[in-house]
């Protein structure tokens, strides 16, 4: 089967265009957070990364009730607004000294 050239810089130009949809389509998926409540979600990977501990310790934070959460599909979720208040809570407030 032999193709042209005219034909094959159309169908060259239709895969080029289907592709810049196609990349559009995933950067407005990746900028779009889960929200509730008008405050942002984080996932488990989110929180371990951001906060540097382990798996066991997050898990013993939840169990605890210091950090609350919310499980969507079988998937833990944290609220931002909640992350940050567990974070002002757990750092010791500076001693003065005299």
């Amino acid at each position: 089967m032999n193709i042209d050239r005219m034909e094959f810089i159309s169908w060259m130009e239709h895969i080029m265009t289907r592709l810049d949809i196609l990349g559009e389509e995933l950067g407005d998926a990746k900028n779009r957070h889960n929200v509730i409540d008008g405050d942002e979600l984080m996932d488990n990977q989110d929180l371990l990364q951001m906060l540097k501990v382990s798996p066991r310790s997050l898990q013993r934070y939840r169990s605890s009730g210091k950090l609350p959460y919310y499980t969507i599909s079988g998937k833990l979720y944290y609220k931002l607004s909640d992350v940050h208040q567990f974070i002002r809570e757990s750092v010791s407030k500076p001693v003065k000294r005299t």
